[in-house]
């Protein structure tokens, strides 16, 4: 059985792609490695925690012995790797926590790889997950593609471009079959709700203040988690060492659209007037060094690897919003800090 490292499988993103690699491959015995940081939740994957091909282990990728040890005690076939420190505000306060967990963290993986694939390189793979943001920002046209030099602009972005370029060094120089992946911003069920979306929903059910940036005409392309975990699995089994590929939505929207868009859905399923969510709106201090447009072009995975996404921005949002509202539970556990202790609750003394 093929064993498969899975970094940051607690997380958002991380959580949809353990679920469907466990789901998907029962030939695969999936280990989510999560040191349950703030954005760490285990509640994320209670449908699959007790299914045989699937374990966990509490672990930080910056600590270099347990990583070594992890490697060793497992022998794994491939990694995923999608731990990640990634809040833009976050990395604004405390860059060094940035560049400890992407930076240092990410080459600790590729020196464990390294040393315990050494000489086996063929029959394994290091697949990184990265970010648009190592692009920079677009003016009103244009588009990203996988030749578009960096330019990153936040201490996150920052230290994602570092992480991709010595995931590419560690190519060119030892010869280890990697894949890197460059995503537009994600959407969906179980995202932390510091994040524009899921914060919008929760303070609109709330009847709370919605914060929108400056004047929020800054523009994202928006990909919803599921399409995106889709899209890591067949570049995980189909695409070619060494290639990287980007990963978008077709989805642009300014700020002030979507969160006018996401104020429509909830007055109809809160059963409130038309008008009665956007009264909430409330613009603040634009962030440092916001990107005013990010795009994705995600022709060549579509021409070489045949993916598409599957939904459009409203019909997505429709759904994203629905799944808060019909799992108020996780959402309630998730703003009060409760889901921290679910870890000493399932699996302390396993």
């Amino acid at each position: 059985m093929k064993k498969i490292l899975i970094t940051g499988g607690a997380g958002f993103i991380g959580s949809h792609v353990v679920r469907r690699f466990v789901t998907n491959y029962p030939q695969y015995h999936i280990v989510n490695l999560d040191k349950l940081t703030y954005a760490g939740n285990l509640a994320n994957l209670t449908d699959i925690e007790d299914q045989p091909n699937y374990s966990f282990v509490k672990a930080d990728i910056t600590d270099a012995a347990e990583i070594n040890t992890l490697f060793k005690q497992e022998n794994f076939d491939a990694v995923i790797h999608l731990a990640a420190e990634s809040h833009v505000d976050r990395s604004i306060t405390d860059p060094t926590a940035f560049v400890m967990t992407n930076v240092i963290g990410t080459v600790n993986l590729l020196n464990a790889a390294r040393e315990h694939w050494k000489g086996n390189y063929g029959e394994k793979r290091f697949y990184h997950v990265s970010t648009d943001e190592v692009y920079g920002a677009l003016g009103e046209t244009g588009m990203f593609t996988e030749t578009t030099g960096y330019d990153p602009h936040s201490p996150y972005s920052a230290s994602k471009a570092s992480s991709d370029h010595f995931v590419r060094a560690y190519h060119d120089t030892y010869g280890i079959d990697v894949v890197i992946s460059n995503c537009s911003n994600n959407y969906g069920s179980h995202h932390f709700p510091e994040k524009l979306i899921p914060l919008a929903i929760n303070n609109i059910k709330n009847n709370q203040p919605v914060p929108v940036y400056g004047k929020g005409e800054n523009i994202r392309d928006w990909l919803w988690v599921e399409d995106h975990a889709r899209a890591i699995d067949v570049i995980f089994h189909q695409a070619k060492s060494g290639q990287t590929y980007n990963i978008g939505g077709h989805n642009e929207w300014k700020n002030i659209d979507l969160i006018h868009l996401l104020c429509d859905i909830m007055d109809k399923k809160l059963g409130r007037p038309a008008g009665e969510s956007a009264k909430l709106i409330t613009f603040v201090t634009d962030r440092a060094g916001h990107d005013l447009r990010y795009a994705i072009d995600s022709t060549k995975l579509q021409k070489e690897l045949d993916w598409v996404p599957s939904l459009q921005f409203e019909e997505g949002l429709d759904k994203t919003v629905s799944w808060y509202l019909e799992n108020e539970a996780w959402l309630s556990d998730v703003t009060s800090g409760n889901y921290q202790a679910y870890y000493d609750k399932q699996y302390e003394g396993r």
